[in-house]
Formats: C-alpha cells, sequence, structure tokens
C-alpha cells in the first residue's frame, strides 16, 4: 500500500472499525535509519492497535529498525515478503527474498530478538518458478524456525519480470487452498488470508478456514467493509457514515490548524459513500474542491449525502 495510506487514512479507518488491526504502509529500513522519523513513523494514539510494516533484507538493520518501531509505540513489527515491484527488487528485498528463506529466518530472528511486541511477516505463496506446494511449506518451515508464529499469506504467487504490481494483483490465480492447506500442515502456527477478498460474506466465509483476513484496496476502495464485517464480528464499529464525517471534519480541522492541507485526509475518504445515493456527488465535490488552498473541514459537510430513508448514511 506504498503511496497509497498514511496515517491520516488509518485514522479514518479507525472511526470506522475499532477492533481491526491496522497495518502502514511499508517503510524501508533505509529510510527510518536515515530518514525523517517523525514523518515516517508518527501517528496518532487513537489509531491502536497498530502495526509498523517494514522492507528491508539485512538482518542487523531490521532489528534496529523494528527497536525504532517498538519505542515509537507499535502493537506489532511486520516484514513485507510479498511485494514484487522494481523500486522494491532493486533493494533486495520484497518477494524476491522468498528465493532466499533462510535470510527471511535469519531476519526474523534478528527482530524478534531486538523487540517484545510480536513479529510477524508477510509472503506469498510463490515467487516466479518457485510455486509449488513444497516449496510453500519448506519457506514457512524454514522462516518459522526463527520463532514468527504469524504469517500474512497473500493467496497468488507473485512474478518480479513481466507483470507491473497491479497486474500481480490480478493475474497471477488466487489460490485460498494452498492457505488453508498451510494452516493444516501447520497447526501450531497462524495464517491470515490476504488477496481478493471484497465484501463481507467472503471474508466472513474464509474466518472458518484461516486464523484471520487482511483487506488491502479493498477496505480503501470501499471502506464501509470494515463497518459490515466488524458488525458481523461484534466489534464496536461507527453508526453512519454521516457520523464518521462529522468526526473526520474535526480531524481535519486540527490538521489544517498545524499547517495540514485538507486534501492529505480528504483523499482517503472518496470511497466512503460507496453504493450508496449521493456517492457521486461526494466523491466529485471532493476531487474538484479539496486541493484548494483555501477550502477547509467544511467541505467534508458540504459534501455529504443526505440521510438515507434507512438511516445507512
Amino acid at each position: 500500500m506504498m503511496d497509497w495510506t498514511d496515517r491520516h487514512c488509518r485514522f479514518f479507518h479507525r472511526q470506522l472499525n475499532s477492533g481491526a488491526l491496522l497495518y502502514t504502509e511499508m517503510v524501508t529500513t533505509g529510510a527510518v535509519i536515515h530518514g525523517d522519523r517523525d514523518h515516517l513513523l508518527g501517528f496518532d494514539p487513537a489509531e491502536h492497535p497498530v502495526a509498523l510494516q517494514l522492507g528491508g533484507s539485512e538482518p542487523e538493520e531490521l532489528a534496529r529498525t523494528a527497536r525504532i518501531g517498538a519505542e515509537y509505540g507499535y502493537d506489532e513489527i511486520n516484514l513485507n515478503v510479498g511485494c514484487p515491484s522494481e523500486r522494491v527488487q532493486k533493494g533486495s528485498f520484497g518477494a524476491c527474498l522468498m528465493k532466499e528463506p533462510e535470510l527471511v529466518r535469519d531476519c526474523m530472528a534478528a527482530m524478534r530478538e531486538a523487540v517484545d511486541v510480536p513479529v510477524t511477516v508477510k509472503t506469498r505463496i510463490g515467487v516466479d518458478e518457485h510455486d509449488s506446494v513444497e516449496f510453500l511449506h519448506d519457506f514457512v518451515g524454514t522462516v518459522a524456525d526463527s520463532g514468527v508464529n504469524t504469517f500474512i499469506i497473500h493467496a497468488r504467487k507473485a512474478w518480479l519480470k513481466g507483470l507491473s504490481p497491479k497486474q500481480n494483483r490480478e493475474i497471477p490465480p488466487l489460490a485460498y487452498e494452498r492457505v488453508h492447506g498451510l494452516r493444516e500442515r501447520f497447526p501450531y502456527l497462524r495464517f491470515i488470508l490476504n488477496g481478493g477478498l471484497t465484501d463481507a460474506e467472503a471474508v466472513l466465509a474464509e474466518l472458518d478456514r484461516v486464523d484471520g483476513v487482511m483487506l488491502g484496496r479493498a477496505a480503501y476502495q470501499n471502506p464501509w467493509i470494515l463497518v459490515e464485517t466488524g458488525r458481523a464480528l461484534s466489534l464496536p464499529v461507527a453508526v453512519s457514515r454521516r457520523a464518521v464525517v462529522e468526526i473526520m471534519a474535526d480531524y481535519a480541522a486540527g490538521h489544517i490548524a498545524r499547517g495540514g492541507r485538507l486534501q492529505q485526509v480528504a483523499r482517503h475518504m472518496l470511497g466512503l459513500f460507496h453504493g450508496c445515493p449521493g456517492a457521486k456527488r461526494w466523491r466529485q465535490m471532493l476531487s474538484q474542491n479539496m486541493h484548494r488552498p483555501d477550502v477547509g473541514p467544511e467541505l467534508l459537510q458540504q459534501a455529504c449525502p443526505e440521510p438515507a430513508v434507512n438511516g445507512s448514511s
């Protein structure tokens, strides 16, 4: 979710579902060690529980970065071993690390040694020609030797050459049965399913087969899925979209008072009324006006559709 999510997006999603574990976009070890840490790692306490997702391949650097993340207060540190972008491949991390399971094991062991909070790994079911069940089981078994017990599995393999990151999320076929098989093969580990889930019904069906589900772009494009799934799981969720708009207007006012811009908050909210009457007007008003330097949080309230008869808005 690099270039998609940030702290404002997480604050917004937290208003929808107070029980979901939120993840940062992937942040590289080099950026954390040498960059503006407050900008990269700062977050609102309301975001808890929240996990820091890292990209890197050097055990010592990952241990150092994990320690920094824990000091910032993150509830979990996650290593991304599933991203196939060229930008990530040039840094020799992400999905290409699936070809080096012993290195991933050593990275995870170093991170676990460095922090007291849980350390997890996000990966795929295979990479390039390495896509057999045996390869996946060997990879998970080797990485689990580090002591890590939670694997977030995107149920597609990654092609490192020839496919864009977008195509890598669509063209390699989904194979949920591979993730189900991992749970049977390693009953003492936890497996979180990621990929291709776009509605609450599908999420709830998979929760009978795996230990959890991760939503990425589906939750970004249709944020209300967090409410629908949370409600079905008896988690505290938002009472209405309009109530969320009021909270976010107050949040945006504070952000603007500190020198920020409405667009930095509002851009994450375009899908809030997805599928509702008035959704098109909401998107248009925000898209056409949120970049203006003189616009304030009142735009969110002005663009908000009228309440639906059934109160769902």
